[in-house]
């Protein structure tokens, strides 16, 4: 489900905006760098995919294309 059919205050965005990053978990935190997913994900599960897959935010940004 894309987010914008999330309610407000379950949206990272919004979360971060209100309560700060540390409301928010390691993909949500990421995902607000994509700002959107992609056909069939949200950021947040596109973000989550790439953590399980590489283990760390390092990781995937020192990953080849």
């Amino acid at each position: 489900m894309s987010m914008a059919g999330w309610p407000l205050a379950e949206r990272p965005r919004e979360r971060f905006l209100a309560h700060g990053a540390a409301s928010l978990s390691d993909a949500e935190l990421f995902a607000l760098f994509f700002g959107t997913g992609v056909r069939g994900q949200s950021a947040v599960e596109l973000a989550r995919d790439l953590l399980a897959r590489f283990g760390r935010v390092s990781r995937v940004l020192s990953a080849a294309p």
